[in-house]
């Protein structure tokens, strides 16, 4: 982050915490992430890839902050970022990124004009193609701006979202941006987003074997025309062990395995062990305060809906079995507290269900270390979905 006088801040409106505070202090409800937790799991994650030969392009729409980016570049190597959104891109990009993935479609005229002058940010600009008609669009906006996007032909592996399906679909927008002025063929984007969160490591393995066949098809499709993929990209928190032993893809996707959800955390490993039990740590929180406990068997929490996404279930309280989050509206969560060992003023480690979209809802991250608040980071590209 770039030096912000936190003196022109106020505790409680414009921040929830400041520098040197104790953690019992935090204003809530807030993300706070365990500094420790984040950096063993970036290390990791980093350790991994560089030891199977593989680059780890790490996914910016999970934290959407430049500042966890450079740090997953500083202690875990990662080679850039992807993004979903033009707008996303370009924080990470005029934040000191020097390498953005869209790994999304961008055709709206606006996005594709915003996307051609990335480049001149000091970024190399990459994005998926899916749609012949595209690329000239692409083409003629790199023209216009002297700059060149790099294309990823996109293959839909199994999500039935974006991407073609056949491996002559593939080779024929290869070789339409191979020859489009501007444009540079740079591989193929195969990411099955879905698969990522299904429980059985063996279900999730079965999916991804389908999909490596399909990605090993086009590769060798494109050689035989004389075009090489840069980048084979793919792979996330719940499968890149299998990408990283396809012998095909070359770059790894992961996000949430930095900061770790509740949904994430159910999914087991080749063991049979859930994933937050040992592959991961919880480095990501929601910080919430006990405001009411007038019903004997139940304290009312302040983190609700408007402080997170329970798209993928409800959050679990952090390091307890004794109370259980059970309800939430806007603005007010329910926690079962059966023997009553809450009170008013309590706090409570939540672990979100979905980390992507609760960030997204937040301004700072406050990063806590030995109790002591060390760091605050701003949510660099909340609100960005354009």
């Amino acid at each position: 982050m770039k030096d912000v006088n936190f003196d022109d801040y106020e505790v409680g409106y414009d921040i929830p915490a400041a520098i040197g505070m104790d953690e019992s202090e935090i204003q809530t409800p807030c993300l706070v992430l365990d500094l420790d937790a984040l950096e063993r799991n970036i290390r990791k994650m980093g350790d991994y890839a560089k030891s199977h030969g593989m680059r780890h392009r790490v996914h910016g729409k999970m934290h959407k902050s430049v500042d966890v980016a450079l740090l997953q570049e500083k202690l875990g190597g990662s080679v850039g970022v992807c993004c979903q959104k033009v707008s996303e891109a370009e924080v990470f990009a005029r934040g000191g990124i020097k390498d953005v993935l869209v790994s999304n479609q961008v055709t709206d005229p606006t996005k594709i004009d915003r996307l051609a002058r990335l480049p001149k940010l000091g970024a190399r600009t990459i994005c998926c193609v899916d749609d012949m008609a595209n690329i000239p669009n692409l083409s003629a906006a790199a023209v216009k701006h002297g700059t060149e996007i790099e294309c990823l032909v996109e293959i839909d592996c199994g999500a039935g979202r974006c991407g073609v399906t056949t491996t002559p679909e593939v080779v024929a927008l290869a070789k339409a941006i191979d020859a489009a002025e501007g444009l540079k063929f740079a591989g193929l984007q195969a990411y099955q987003g879905a698969m990522q969160h299904l429980d059985s490591y063996d279900e999730r393995k079965a999916k991804t074997d389908i999909a490596i066949a399909m990605v090993k098809d086009a590769v060798a499709a494109l050689k035989a025309e004389g075009l090489e993929c840069a980048i084979v990209g793919g792979g996330g928190t719940g499968s890149y062990y299998f990408e990283s032993a396809s012998g095909v893809f070359n770059e790894l996707q992961c996000g949430s395995y930095a900061f770790m959800d509740a949904d994430y955390g159910r999914i087991l490993d080749k063991d049979g062990n859930r994933i937050d039990r040992g592959e991961w740590e919880n480095a990501l929180f929601i910080l919430t305060t006990v405001m009411s406990h007038a019903k004997a068997d139940k304290a009312i929490v302040d983190a609700g809906l408007k402080a997170q996404s329970v798209d993928s279930g409800l959050p679990v309280v952090y390091g307890r079995d004794d109370v259980k989050y059970v309800k939430c509206s806007d603005e007010h969560g329910v926690v079962m507290d059966p023997e009553g060992k809450l009170k008013v003023n309590d706090k409570l480690k939540l672990v979100p269900g979905h980390c992507d979209p609760t960030c997204n809802v937040h301004d700072w991250y406050v990063g806590v270390r030995n109790g002591k608040v060390e760091t605050l980071w701003p949510v660099s590209a909340r609100g960005k979905a354009f």
